[in-house]
């Protein structure tokens, strides 16, 4: 029996390879008969042997680790992006390390200081808001950063990675307005984040092109429960809108949940648009229309640039990769009719104003 900690040379003496091979099946440094390999894996789980990360770094100088930093995993687009981002540094014999900041710009520096204390090979941040973390702004130079979705575009930093968020928003405004929907209210989290202002305001200014009308903008922050209580508080001054649009899935929930304490059937009395497209939106009784980003491809660019960082075949300056989201239309959005005899109070449904949804244009998916 093996006594204290298992070494690299037990692993090989059960497995009969070499001491290198072991290195090189757990490093990934160098490749391996998978036969080989096999027998290594199995003799370590035999013995219990975890490779010693640190070790390994101090005595190459290199480390294959990489950072990722989010705003929060508790939303589905950044735990989207963080497990594709894993599935691929594992195909490369990388390991991830994931820090969120909680959304506060205080904990995301000493999320950040733990994470660069690994001396990762690279680091994919998505910043809580439109302002590069200090320690990111001094590593740039001196290790790969990509920057993911809340960021300014272009950024002389280092690479970056987001989504057409004007072309998001116009998109909302305008499945809405086709629909004759003319009241309607703009569900922000922060307006000072990139993405979501960017969202807001293209919004707007369709709605105000298109009609006339100017859309209200709520912040609501970003937890549900205070969100939820924002929207409460303004339902409780004004009429029920025709339509909301949410600008992320923690608004968009938010606003239900605002929404089924005043009885506010969808769409019957108000329409409305999610943003990112959460598994649950499709799972509700009504299903919920809504702007897909494409959180997976997101993921796919921003580990291809760091990969090309990473092994130093990037050409300087840095480039900045837009993607395009799309509409997912489900059930949420009703027809309302041109001519609106008066609002309803919140709860009280005017039915004789609402018309099954029409047929999605060419190019925009149906869900049912």
């Amino acid at each position: 029996m093996i006594k204290g900690r298992i070494s690299i040379k037990d692993v090989s003496a059960l497995a009969g390879v070499s001491t290198a091979t072991v290195s090189n099946v757990f490093s990934g440094r160098k490749p391996v008969n998978e036969a080989l390999a096999t027998r290594v894996r199995e003799a370590a789980a035999t013995l219990g042997y975890q490779p010693d990360r640190a070790a390994a770094q101090l005595r190459s100088g290199r480390t294959n680790v990489v950072a990722v930093l989010v705003p929060d995993l508790t939303d589905t687009f950044f735990a989207t992006i963080v497990t594709r981002l894993e599935a691929l540094a594992n195909t490369q014999g990388y390991d991830v390390i994931v820090a969120s900041s909680g959304d506060q710009r205080s904990v995301e520096a000493s999320r950040l200081e733990a994470l660069l204390a690994w001396r990762p090979a690279g680091v994919i941040a998505m910043p809580c808001s439109n302002i590069v973390p200090e320690a990111l702004v001094a590593e740039a130079g001196r290790m790969p950063v990509v920057l993911v979705d809340r960021v300014m575009v272009p950024s002389a930093l280092a690479d970056t990675v987001t989504i057409d968020n004007r072309d998001a928003g116009a998109i909302a405004a305008r499945h809405l307005v086709e629909h004759g929907h003319r009241d309607i209210v703009l569900a922000a989290s922060h307006m000072d984040i990139a993405p979501v202002e960017q969202r807001m305001q293209a919004a707007a200014d369709h709605i105000l092109q298109e009609t006339g009308r100017r859309a209200t903008i709520l912040e609501l922050g970003s937890s549900v429960e205070e969100g939820s209580a924002v929207v409460a508080r303004w339902l409780e001054r004004h009429a029920v809108p025709d339509a909301v649009i949410a600008s992320t899935n923690v608004t968009t929930l938010a606003v239900l949940s605002a929404f089924a304490r005043f009885r506010i059937a969808i769409p019957e009395r108000t329409s409305i648009v999610a943003f990112d497209d959460s598994a649950w939106m499709s799972a509700r009784n009504t299903g919920l229309t809504a702007i897909r980003q494409p959180a997976e491809a997101m993921a796919e660019a921003a580990w291809e640039r760091l990969c090309i960082r990473m092994q130093g075949r990037g050409a300087m300056p840095p480039t900045s990769i837009v993607l395009q989201a799309g509409l997912v239309v489900r059930s949420s959005v009703g027809k309302r009719a041109p001519e609106r005899a008066g609002a309803s109070p919140p709860g009280e449904t005017s039915a004789e104003t609402r018309h099954p949804p029409d047929p999605p244009p060419p190019g925009v998916e149906r869900v049912h």
